[in-house]
């Protein structure tokens, strides 16, 4: 051989040795890819060495592509709970009554294990779902979980039925965890009902402080904070707890188009409730006239308004008719004028009853001087001369005083020869050419 064959074969060899070694090195790097995308979430999570609620926190940071092979990792697991669980319930049955109860309880500690798997299955089809993992993936691990369950209690026996069930009420994580579930949402639910109340009663304080706010608008935002308190409230025991509210909020946001439009005149009256006491047209106490119906208004909630008459009917009138028709507060000024008509025949002297009119009205003591009460022939009557008295009142006294004048006058006028007339009919009967006599139509 050569020395140019040498060399050659040399040259050959530097260049190969390089590339044999990045193949075999780069074997391992594939082998590495591979097993990345075998297990793409953290270690330890596709098994019970983790409790629940850590389990459930360690499920925040991970993505849609992280859950997705976890998903099917604690599917699998699932169907090996599922199959233990079957393996014991079937060597159960095959020794029929002579089963042990070393037996009845293994089966009963692989259901528990098995819940345990089903409990962290469950958590991580809803991280995914929640994370906006494929719907029609979400559907099938939930469809495979539940199909076990029914299928599972449609094979078993009324006798493995009922021992299933006592497990389940002694079990901590059975009956007893439900029990106390219920008994700590009964406990908040009362502690919310306090708080509540002491809420409410702060509020009443605070907005008691306002100027300018009325009664109603008062206490409709007391009890809004009322209401608010025992809403949150509820919310953050439910959270507490690990339910999940998040579809709570889902089916409120739906139900609300429903809900509104089927109470399209409740949501009018609510509306027409706030306008009412933003404006505030009348208040608690005060004597009005709406809706066609005059009373003293006892209370306005968000859907209605209640007056009491002064034969003390209680009437309760929508709100929406209440801002939707002329209000009249009458109470709403603290003085008043009382409009009344006094009259004296024709026969009578006008300068007379004028000074007696005068001398009742200034006599009354519940009659205010400012502003000067009025009194003034108004009108010839058809079968009177009418005087105007409008003397002014505070808004207390207007009935008192009403009633007080129609008397006195009546007193006064007879007293001093002054007649009150009542309606009249002059009759006049005129004679024919012939001399008969003819009756013509009266005249009032």
């Amino acid at each position: 051989m050569t020395r140019w064959s040498i060399a050659l074969i040399l040259s050959l060899l530097v260049v190969m040795i390089p590339l044999t070694g990045q193949a075999q090195t780069a074997a391992p790097s594939a082998d590495a890819q591979n097993g990345a995308e075998t297990q793409a979430y953290p270690p330890r999570l596709d098994d019970l060495s983790i409790g629940l609620a850590e389990f459930r926190l360690r499920l925040l940071p991970l993505t849609v592509d992280e859950l997705m092979p976890l998903a099917e990792a604690w599917r699998d697991n699932a169907k090996d709970a599922t199959q233990a669980v079957v393996e014991q319930l079937v060597q159960i049955r095959d020794e029929g009554a002579e089963a042990t109860e070393e037996q009845k309880q293994a089966r009963s500690a692989l259901v528990e294990q098995r819940k345990a798997v089903f409990d962290r299955y469950s958590a991580v089809v809803s991280s995914l779902e929640v994370k906006g993992g494929d719907p029609a993936l979400v559907e099938r691990l939930r469809t495979y979980k539940s199909a076990i369950t029914v299928e599972e209690k449609a094979n078993l026996t009324a006798t493995e039925i009922m021992n299933d069930v006592l497990d389940w009420i002694v079990s901590p994580d059975g009956g007893i965890q439900v029990a106390l579930r219920i008994a700590v949402i009964i406990g908040a639910f009362l502690g919310l009902l306090i708080v509540a109340r002491i809420a409410k009663v702060w509020a009443r304080r605070i907005f008691g402080r306002i100027p300018n706010l009325s009664k109603l608008l008062h206490g409709f935002l007391a009890m809004l904070v009322y209401w608010l308190t025992i809403a949150i409230g509820l919310m953050i025991v439910l959270a507490a707890l690990g339910v999940n509210i998040t579809p709570l909020f889902a089916l409120v946001g739906g139900a609300s188009f429903i809900i509104a439009f089927a109470m399209q005149d409740t949501l009018g009256n609510l509306a027409a409730g706030l306008m009412i006491m933003i404006n505030r047209p009348f208040d608690e106490g005060d004597y009005v006239n709406i809706g066609g119906k005059g009373g003293t208004v006892r209370k306005v909630s968000v859907v209605s308004t209640t007056i009491a008459t002064p034969d003390n009917q209680v009437i309760i009138i929508p709100n929406s008719k209440v801002w939707g028709d002329v209000i009249t507060n009458v109470t709403a000024s603290e003085t008043r004028r009382v409009d009344m008509v006094f009259g004296i025949g024709y026969e009578d002297s006008i300068e007379r009853a004028q000074e007696v009119l005068e001398s009742v009205v200034s006599e009354h003591p519940m009659i205010l001087s400012d502003p000067e009460p009025l009194i003034r022939v108004n009108e010839l009557g058809e079968s009177s001369v009418n005087f105007i008295v409008r003397p002014w009142v505070r808004a207390q006294d207007y009935w008192e005083v009403y009633w007080d004048l129609t008397a006195k006058v009546k007193e006064v006028f007879d007293a001093n020869g002054l007649t009150i007339p009542f309606p009249q009919t002059e009759m006049r009967i005129k004679g024919d050419a012939a001399g008969n006599k003819v009756l013509t139509a009266p005249r009032s």
